[in-house]
């Protein structure tokens, strides 16, 4: 095995013999040759071109690479803070605003979504008991009239209990069928200072303060101070990132409508975000390939699934925030420059000696430097968004980008392909 394969493998803590056997595969079907010396190769420059910038030493610990990518995230979280005229993470109206400066970004188009009547429907027919009592309404049908839907279902999010929400309130979704949506512009919300309390361990235990509805075409801000360094910069790339996913899901929710019978399990499965279980023998004549439309590692770092040959929407709608993220500096003052910085950078990583000489794994990847920061109190670092996205480059530079997103979104619900 040549050592580009191996320091590929080590990097994505595979065996090196599972990594071997895809590329043989891979290399047969497309007749590309030395593609991991390629991949490793363009690697080294990138972050060769990037620890230049920052003014990093070639043969610097890994401490050293890391707090120079933590210094550069903090330095371009202040210039965009500063841009917007300093704002406070607390205020609906700032949030609000950054919300709609990342919407003009993405520019997503229009969606398939879950018709407000039928949402209101659902929120009568299962009365959500601990969001009525928080707002003091006895009835659900009052609650559904003079409160903004898309808040309610943000709000079932953080105050009813998963439980609940699965075993009941999503069963519902069970009988949907493709008369229940309709087009839709995406639209990016701020939720009103009333939500404040009941949001706190919701946003504390998340430690980020943005989430999403798939199927009301929603994207919620909880305005809420964290009071790390780096939470306007992890605001607009997260935004960015929800306005690049449901549009993706969108597309598909529009799909499987064609299927009256599939759809409404089709559905489910969407948003409970399923991954296949399925194993391949080693006897396979063709190259299975999952898809995993999840971040595993979040759940457990030794899945089996992260260590055989798969794709990650996930990690595609990040390529495409972080690629876009310069345009924030077009729209303000100018200093797009500075955020071009991280594109590029998703699937880039290489180990890095420490003080006692210990090879320790750095990710150049925007969001796991951004998150390592919100866990920096806590010494947690992340590094699976880079993984991810390295088996993603991996299909991309033996296939295409094109292909790669095609294919994740034609075999999601299957879960796997061959090729």
């Amino acid at each position: 095995m040549d050592q580009a394969t191996e320091k590929i493998a080590k990097i994505l803590r595979v065996d090196k013999h599972t990594i071997e056997k895809t590329i043989m595969h891979l290399e047969a079907i497309t007749g590309k040759k030395n593609v991991m010396e390629d991949i490793l190769t363009e690697n080294e420059k990138l972050m060769e071109e990037r620890m230049l910038a920052l003014g990093v030493r070639s043969d610097a610990s890994s401490k050293e690479v890391y707090d120079a990518l933590i210094s550069k995230i903090e330095s371009d979280d202040f210039k965009i803070f500063k841009a917007l005229g300093n704002p406070s993470c607390k205020s609906p109206e700032d949030c609000h605003n950054i919300g709609q400066i990342a919407r003009k970004v993405v520019d997503p188009p229009r969606g398939l979504f879950l018709k407000i009547e039928k949402a209101k429907e659902f929120l009568i027919a299962q009365p959500p008991q601990k969001i009525m009592a928080f707002l003091g309404y006895k009835s659900a049908e009052e609650m559904a009239e003079k409160e903004n839907i898309f808040e309610l279902f943000a709000a079932l999010r953080f105050l009813e209990g998963s439980e609940w929400l699965n075993a009941v309130f999503f069963k519902q979704y069970e009988k949907l069928t493709a008369e229940d949506f309709e087009e839709r512009d995406i639209q990016v919300i701020a939720l009103s200072p009333k939500w404040d309390v009941a949001a706190q361990e919701f946003v504390q235990k998340k430690k980020h303060n943005i989430s999403h509805l798939k199927e009301l075409g929603v994207v919620f801000i909880i305005p809420a101070l964290l009071g790390i360094s780096g939470e306007i910069l992890r605001m607009f790339v997260l935004i960015m990132h929800y306005l690049y996913e449901i549009p993706y899901y969108s597309s598909i929710i529009k799909e499987i409508s064609q299927y009256e019978t599939e759809f409404p399990r089709a559905l489910v499965s969407i948003l409970r975000g399923d991954v296949s279980e399925e194993r391949f023998g080693e006897l396979a004549e063709k190259s299975h390939w999952l898809v995993v439309q999840r971040y595993l590692a979040k759940d457990d770092l030794n899945d089996w699934r992260l260590f055989v040959p798969h794709i990650n929407p996930e990690a595609i709608h990040w390529m495409k925030a972080e690629e876009s993220l310069y345009k924030i500096g077009d729209l303000m003052d100018g200093f797009s420059k500075d955020l071009l910085f991280w594109s590029g950078l998703s699937w880039v990583g290489d180990y890095f000696k420490d003080e006692s000489g210990v090879d320790v794994l750095v990710s150049f990847n925007l969001v796991d430097t951004v998150m390592s920061l919100v866990k920096q109190k806590e010494m947690v670092k992340y590094l699976y968004h880079q993984e991810e996205a390295l088996w993603n480059k991996i299909f991309m530079t033996y296939f295409n980008r094109e292909m790669i997103e095609e294919y994740s979104a034609k075999y999601l619900l299957q879960g796997y392909f061959e090729v």
